[in-house]
């Protein structure tokens, strides 16, 4: 039977994931409607797609098929986790810096515009990551509970299929700790805090004719995130609670430091719009 706290830790990753980052943009564009905010938030989404999903995963995925590289990982796993970090944040700084460009040729460069150029940014991900995840999880969820899916592993052993894959999900699922349901969304709410936050920075650094700046702060920033939660990973010989209680701590305290940057940002550069 699946508990109760499983199916609301599911419905809660799914609502952060995929509900806020849509229904988000939704409201916020309607209420600056005119303003291009939804179209900043579509180029946002495409600063996350573009260089990550479409660039840098086919690049990792080609030198993780190359010979030998399995071991180098394993002999070298800290470069090798500080490569993942940097690497993201180089391209995830390209796709914002073009998408601040972009949006500055047109004119609307602007605060509002800049947020929500960060929600699509940090959504997408959400969405692609985690929502899409989590619809998935829900859907098995209720089919387990349902008595669907020991039907549907009888169906597929009744015609001679293979059963491994479904009795394995299944398994998983009814396997996995409630809590780590919860932690999902708890997770991307943190990731899209500071996606914004770096977002917002970039766009500001553009808008003031300081790039170089955005730059170092973003790389750096995400370069962070990403090194410090790789080294605590259990792979380094931590125990699952103690490198889940590092890796969150460090997650919110980042997104607690992207939430000040925002305000600080958002303020002065009202302040100089209005007096522009």
């Amino acid at each position: 039977m699946i508990s109760t706290a499983s199916l609301l830790g599911c419905l809660f990753s799914l609502a952060v994931s995929l509900v806020l980052p849509i229904g988000f943009i939704i409201y916020y564009g309607f209420r600056h409607r005119g303003e291009g905010v939804v179209s900043a938030w579509i180029l946002g989404a495409m600063g996350f797609v573009i260089p990550q999903l479409l660039i840098r995963l086919p690049l990792l995925q080609s030198l993780a098929a190359m010979p030998g590289f399995g071991s180098f990982v394993s002999d070298h796993y800290l470069l090798y986790a500080l490569g993942l970090a940097v690497t993201a944040g180089l391209f995830e700084f390209a796709g914002r810096f073009a998408v601040a460009k972009y949006i500055e040729k047109k004119g609307r460069l602007g605060c509002r515009v800049s947020l929500a150029a960060g929600l699509g940014h940090g959504g997408i991900e959400a969405i692609i990551l985690v929502g899409m995840t989590y619809i998935n999880n829900l859907v098995l969820l209720f089919m387990i509970q349902s008595g669907g899916f020991d039907a549907l592993i009888a169906q597929t052993a009744a015609v001679g299929g293979d059963t491994a894959a479904l009795t394995g999900a299944r398994d998983l699922l009814l396997a996995t700790p409630s809590l780590s349901f919860f932690l999902a969304g708890i997770e991307r709410l943190l990731a899209m805090t500071a996606h914004v936050g770096m977002s917002l920075v970039v766009c500001y650094s553009v808008y003031r004719q300081r790039a170089w700046l955005g730059f170092a702060i973003c790389v750096g920033y995400h370069t962070l995130i990403d090194a410090s939660c790789a080294l605590a990973s259990p792979q380094l010989g931590l125990s699952q609670g103690a490198s889940y209680a590092i890796i969150y701590t460090i997650l919110t305290a980042m997104a607690v430091l992207a939430l000040f940057v925002i305000r600080r940002i958002r303020r002065s550069w009202e302040k100089e719009a209005a007096h522009a």
